[in-house]
């Protein structure tokens, strides 16, 4: 019998119909899990709920409840952020841009949060201030920011998350406090830089030690504690550029005097100079703590930097509104982004603007960039969740009072592609319950699809 070719409108008459079947099937499928697993949990009934499930082979959603919805992302606000910084950035980070000439030094700090964290022994910056025998002079010309960020709750100062937000950070603008009380001796305690700063002791020792600075002043009050060993992390004022500048002298032994961008070009070198960047760390570097244990410092650090490479200036409000009219110029639906970290509570995105964030990630940097940057199951902010997902999600999570939130990437069991946003605001359950809640739905997709 002689095969007869079938005319391709036929073809697609047949498999179009078809198609959209399959689509609202698994439509339906997905729906009605969510209902039953997520939607009617007794923890999330009176909460905001948005899901968003998205495959980009098909450029269709399989499932999509209240995705257009605004919520507070909380530390989803990083993907933004981590995109933005993985695209303007560069493979390195510029330390510092420096002029140069037979007797001096100048130099514009970029906002690198690197800058003597421990975790980095490599210090480029640190070892050429150190090496040079000319005057070094700095500006702090180009911050234009307030040290703790739009929307953010102050009475938290006191807390190593909120680090304060700076020029030219140093040591993660935090001072560590150790308490060390071998034997029964008298306890030891000192700060990590150390500091001559106005420091009182509490008469009365307390079962914990603890470090508590007056807000708005370096000024220490120290309750020593029973605890043989004890270490905690507590931001200093930045006071722009000038505490920096003072830890900074001691570290490489020499006076850094504090001048203008213009009476540098002025007085100190030819107009027409150009500053060079001394490079500090790989990009990547940043980005993967950012990401897996969700830094709010670096993220603040980070997306200051954009607005430095960018606009020459460091201020979140400007470097946003160009990001906003470019690069995410077409989100579904205009989000009120206000800070990089997502420690604001004015930030407002929607499920679609994360899963049209994460497509747009992936298309210009790749999933394999991205998977060394994100945590994957039980790793990072997902350790002790999504444990049978390693190698198959890969994501970021964020809490606040009341907000549970996660986007990324997941691989099915059929090893389809799926980008996903489960955002949850207004829930008056332990977080813990709600991840888990949001855990069995997102391993319910892996496993059945």
């Amino acid at each position: 019998m002689k095969n007869v070719p079938i005319p391709l409108t036929l073809v697609l008459y047949i498999t179009f119909p078809l198609s959209v079947l399959i689509s609202c099937s698994l439509q339906k499928q997905i729906s009605r899990s969510a209902t039953k697993s997520i939607l009617k949990d007794p923890s999330l009934t009176k909460a905001h709920l948005g899901i968003s499930i998205f495959e980009p082979a098909s450029t269709k959603f399989w499932y999509n409840y209240q995705g257009d919805h605004y919520f507070v992302p909380a530390s989803n606000t990083k993907i933004p952020t981590c995109y933005a910084a993985m695209k303007y950035l560069g493979d390195s980070l510029a330390g510092i841009l420096k002029l140069e000439n037979d007797t001096a030094v100048f130099f514009i700090p970029t906002g690198d949060p690197t800058l003597l964290d421990p975790a980095f022994s490599n210090q480029p910056v640190i070892r050429y201030l150190q090496n040079t025998k000319k005057k070094v002079y700095a500006t702090d010309s180009r911050w234009n920011e307030e040290a703790l960020g739009s929307g953010w709750s102050w009475n938290d100062f006191n807390e190593s998350y909120m680090a304060e937000r700076s020029p030219m950070p140093v040591y993660d603008n935090l001072l560590k406090w150790v308490q060390e009380k071998p034997n029964a001796d008298p306890a030891v305690i000192y700060s990590i830089p150390e500091v001559d700063w106005n420091v009182d002791f509490d008469t009365i020792p307390s079962n914990t030690f603890s470090v508590t600075r007056t807000l708005g002043a370096n000024k220490y009050r120290i309750t020593e504690g029973k605890e043989k060993f004890k270490e905690t992390n507590v931001p200093f004022v930045t006071n722009g550029i000038n505490t920096a500048l003072e830890l900074l002298s001691d570290t490489v032994n020499k006076i850094i005097t504090l001048t203008s961008a213009k009476q540098a070009h002025e007085f100190l070198f030819n107009k027409s100079a150009s500053l060079t960047p001394i490079h500090s760390q790989s990009t990547d570097s940043l980005l993967k703590p950012m990401m897996h244990r969700s830094d709010n410092f670096f993220a603040e650090q980070a997306l200051l930097m954009v607005s430095n490479e960018l606009l020459g200036v460091m201020n979140d409000e400007k470097i946003i509104d160009t990001l906003l009219k470019t690069d995410f110029r077409d989100l579904p639906q205009k989000p009120v982004w206000v800070d990089g970290s997502g420690l604001s509570r004015y930030n407002l995105f929607s499920p679609e603007d994360f899963v049209f964030l994460l497509d747009k990630m992936k298309n210009d940097f790749g999933l394999e960039r991205i998977k060394t940057i994100f945590p994957t199951g039980n790793e990072g902010t997902l350790n002790n969740y999504y444990v049978s997902a390693k190698g198959q999600i890969f994501a970021k999570t964020g809490s606040l009072s009341g907000v549970v939130t996660i986007s990324g990437f997941l691989y099915t069991k059929k090893n389809k592609l799926l980008i996903f946003s489960v955002l949850v605001n207004n829930h008056n359950a332990s977080a813990t319950a709600i991840r888990r809640v949001v855990e069995k739905f997102i391993l319910g997709v892996r496993d059945r699809y």
